[in-house]
This record gives structure tokens, C-alpha cells and sequence, in this order.
């Protein structure tokens, strides 16, 4: 029990067990780094430090205080879940009860007003079964405007028996004014060969499948700890449809007819060598409909896109350098990157972009898509319409 059992970001930890033997831990703390590298665990680890009766840098698990803290925490998770399970507004945010220590997390979209206003509340009382009262902001980019301002307000000026740990993925998704009030402890994605001896403990996937697990956990200790790869490759089968369908040589579209023999732009004429491709429409809108269909996965299923699109670029800009996530799709990749060039890519991960922003918006992102890949296929078929008067001449 203690930090030893924590997991990559050695960095972080020596930083903050540092904080500790020093007797220097700050009123307000920011934990930043990508998701799943231990930000969270990291600030519940030093919560109980703070309290621990026996350790001073470290923390036991089994004295009172350790005991006590878990038990806060596991009341404090089970009171979230059970509110964001309450449709009523008004409801969801009655009787709100904070613990010394207390995990503060997003009980809907955002980390609501209410939920600031307790911890003004609260934050400024002597602790009652603890030493040191810690609360932990999870998800703190998700505060809602509303409550910034308040936020802002108890970082300017916080009590001596209150520790504040704000953790987010990006400290810039964080208002400046807020991030100055804070010590910002940076967290990096997790070395490969700790992913790998967590994929391997856990015997999951055969041997020659690990370095795609690896990849595909980019170094999130909780991706890898949840990894299913038939998931996986089911979740990530719309995008590779798309990809098939959008660089494919399908049926022409609908009203379009296939350039004569004898014209200079004919998949028979000698001087042009290619034969244009037209997407494979069908395949295509087929795999937007089971990209969109479950709206409450939808970022992770951009995720996905994202990562297929990083591979593509490395292909084309590095193909020697690794770093690809997909590993298994070493001739696909290659395929769709001749096919797609900079430009095409480019401009998918800009409609991957503008799908991400409208996750908050009630729109058809299906339809979405589907629009971006028919401009991407008239930029394609600019393109190659230019090359073949370039040919001709």
C-alpha cells in the first residue's frame, strides 16, 4: 500500500512526494496530462497522505484516517452516480453533503454551480474527522461558467485546512486566472514498457498481439487496464469502411457517365494511367450510420478516427520513424494515404474537429459525415481532373 504501487509519471509522483517530506504541499494544485495516466489516482493517493497517522510522504492504507478517507470516497462516488441518475434538475443538486475528504465530479455535462457553492460552504470549516480537508476537482475544465467565478473566488483565497487538487486533461482548457492560482504538476503518457507488463499481468491478449495493445493504449494506464481488442476492432470497423468507401472505385455517381475510349481522359487511353475512382457511396453512408448511432460514445469513436488519420500522416511524412497506433493495417494505411494525400487528410481531421465542438449541440452528426466526405471526394476529384489536363497537354 502507498505510492509505491503507483504507476508511471515518476516525475509527478517525486514532485509531489517531495511537497510532502518538505511540509510545502500547496492550497491549490492542478494536475494536468492526458486521460488515464494516473492524474486521479495520483490526488486521492495524496489526499490520504495529507491525513495518514503514520507517514509523513507516504501514506499506510490501514490506520483510522486512511481507513476513514476511503470510506469518504467511496460515499462521495456513490452519491455522484446516484444523482446523475435524477432527471429533475432541481433534485439532482438537494441536499448536498461534503465529506473532509471529498471527489467532486461532473454529476451532469458540467460541474454545476451548486456543487461550488457547497464547497464555498464547506471549504472554510475545520475538517471533522480528518486532518486535513483535500478536495479533489475531477474533470475541472467541465466547471460550468456559471461557476468560475466562484471557483476563482476560493482559489484566491484558501483556508489553511483545505487542500484543493483541480485535475483536467489540458491546463489551457482552464481559464488563465485560474490556472495562476494553481501548482501545476504535469503528467505525461505512460512509458510503453509499463503499458506492456500491465497488458502482459493481465493475460488478455496473445503474445503477438501486445505491441497493438500497447499502441492502442497511447499510453493511458486505463485503457490498457479495459482494453478489449474484439471491442476494439468492432468499434473501429465503421472507419475503416468509410476509408474503404471514400478512396474505393465504386459505381459512377448517379447521372455521371464514364468518359468515352477515345478521349484523352480514359481509363483506356494509354496516356492516362489510372483509372479515376469514384467512391463507393453505399459503403460509405452505410459506416457514417454506425459511427453516429450511439451518441453517448461518440468522442471515443472519434478517437478512434483521430488516431487512424495520425497513422496515415506518419505513412506519408515518416513511414520509417514507427509511432503508427494500427499496426495491423500496415497496407491499408499506405493505401488510403497514397489515395488521400496531406490535403484529403487534412481535411478530415478538420470534419473530425467541427464533430468533436457539436457533441454539446443536438445535431445530425451522420449527416455531417456524410458532407465531409463528399468534399473531400470533389476536392479528390479536382485533383485528379487537373492531372489528367496536365497529362494531356
Amino acid at each position: 500500500m502507498g505510492f509505491s504501487e503507483f504507476l508511471g509519471n515518476s516525475k509527478a509522483l517525486a514532485g509531489v512526494r517531495g511537497m510532502l517530506a518538505g511540509d510545502r504541499v500547496p492550497g491549490a494544485l492542478l494536475f494536468a496530462g492526458p486521460e488515464g495516466v494516473g492524474k486521479k489516482t495520483l490526488a486521492l493517493m495524496l489526499a490520504k497522505a495529507l491525513n495518514c497517522e503514520r507517514l509523513k510522504d507516504d501514506f499506510c492504507g490501514k490506520c483510522a484516517r486512511c481507513c476513514k478517507a476511503e470510506e469518504m470516497l467511496v460515499a462521495a462516488r456513490e452519491d455522484a452516480a446516484r444523482r446523475r441518475e435524477i432527471q429533475d434538475s432541481a433534485r439532482r443538486v438537494e441536499g448536498l453533503v461534503y465529506f473532509d475528504l471529498q471527489l467532486i465530479e461532473p454529476i451532469t455535462r458540467y460541474i454545476l454551480i451548486e456543487q461550488i457553492r457547497q464547497v464555498r460552504n464547506v471549504a472554510y470549516t475545520r475538517p471533522f474527522e480528518l486532518a486535513q480537508r483535500v478536495f479533489i476537482i475531477d474533470q475541472a475544465q467541465a466547471v460550468h461558467w456559471q461557476a468560475v467565478d466562484l471557483l476563482l473566488k476560493i482559489l484566491e483565497e484558501p483556508p489553511e485546512t483545505t487542500t484543493f487538487i483541480l485535475v483536467c486533461p489540458s491546463a489551457h482548457e482552464l481559464r488563465p486566472t485560474i490556472r495562476s492560482r494553481c501548482n501545476r504538476v504535469q503528467f505525461l503518457p505512460v512509458e510503453d514498457r509499463v503499458i506492456e507488463r500491465i497488458l502482459e499481468d493481465q493475460a488478455r491478449l496473445p503474445r503477438a498481439q501486445v505491441a497493438l495493445g500497447v499502441r492502442i493504449a497511447s499510453g493511458s494506464i486505463a485503457k490498457a487496464k479495459t482494453l478489449d481488442l474484439v471491442e476494439f476492432e468492432l468499434r473501429r470497423r465503421p472507419w475503416l469502411d468509410y476509408l474503404d468507401g471514400l478512396v474505393a472505385q465504386g459505381a459512377l455517381p448517379r447521372g455521371q457517365q464514364a468518359p468515352s475510349p477515345n478521349q484523352p481522359g480514359s481509363p483506356n487511353n494509354p496516356n492516362w494511367p489510372n483509372r479515376p475512382n469514384w467512391p463507393d457511396w453505399m459503403m460509405v453512408f452505410d459506416s457514417t450510420k454506425a459511427l453516429t448511432e450511439n451518441r453517448e460514445s461518440f468522442e471515443e469513436t472519434l478517437s478512434i478516427g483521430y488516431a487512424l488519420l495520425r497513422d496515415l500522416v506518419h505513412v506519408l511524412e515518416a513511414p520509417e520513424a514507427g509511432g503508427v497506433v494500427n499496426l495491423d493495417l500496415g497496407p491499408r494505411l499506405k493505401a488510403w494515404a497514397s489515395k488521400l494525400g496531406l490535403a484529403g487528410i487534412e481535411r478530415l481531421k478538420s470534419g473530425l474537429d467541427q464533430a468533436y465542438r457539436l457533441q454539446v449541440r443536438n445535431v445530425n452528426q451522420q449527416l455531417g459525415l456524410d458532407a465531409l466526405a463528399i468534399e473531400v471526394s470533389m476536392r479528390q476529384e479536382k485533383m485528379e481532373e487537373s492531372a489528367r489536363r496536365d497529362v494531356t497537354k
